[in-house]
């Protein structure tokens, strides 16, 4: 069974990437970005937390989505792709702890890497195709910094586990997807 992370900054294209690992393997696809997303929708009280954390560019605290991804881990039988999770070195430790809990391991981290002027142009295209309220310039500016501070070292943190494989995220969807292919399939 495996059990992936999708890594990279905002604008990275892991929601593309996601799609196509969860197709192509089988795994089940717990987004964080979504879970929140949906509590937003429904409009609970969580929801309107949420989206005023989000809206200021701000991550949204670790309790909260630990506790969505316990429950999603313990309720999977095929496993998992892991997208906007974990966001810093704590989350990394709580999952690889998590996983545990449940008999499992992380197979690995793919890694998109995306020069930082590329994901500011894709955010900004994808604002006015999606109306995202939190995909305007300046939080954009402010999201990356947050990822840059508290989100890239979860590279670093497995890499010294041999588990990070980095791919090249410019260009061609198809080639990035190959790539993702090619080192899973060499797990």
């Amino acid at each position: 069974m495996k059990n992936i992370v999708i890594f990279g900054a905002p604008g990275a294209g892991k929601g593309t990437q996601s799609d196509f690992i969860v197709e192509k393997y089988g795994l089940s696809h717990i987004s964080t970005g979504d879970l929140l997303r949906k509590e937003i929708a429904d409009q609970t009280e969580l929801g309107k937390r949420i989206k005023g954390i989000m809206d200021a560019g701000q991550l949204v605290s670790d309790d909260i989505v630990i506790e969505m991804i316990d429950k999603a881990i313990e309720h999977d039988n095929k496993g998992i792709l892991f997208d906007g999770f974990p966001r810093n070195v704590a989350q990394a430790e709580v999952l690889d702890q998590l996983l545990a809990k449940h008999g499992r391991t992380l197979s690995c981290m793919i890694r998109l890497d995306v020069p930082r002027e590329e994901l500011i142009r894709r955010m900004l295209e994808r604002a006015k195709v999606s109306g995202r309220s939190d995909d305007n310039e300046e939080t954009i500016k402010h999201r990356l910094v947050e990822y840059e501070n508290k989100t890239l070292p979860v590279a670093a943190y497995y890499a010294k586990q041999g588990k990070e494989v980095k791919i090249n995220g410019l260009g061609d969807i198809k080639r990035i997807s190959d790539d993702i292919a090619h080192a899973i399939e060499a797990l």
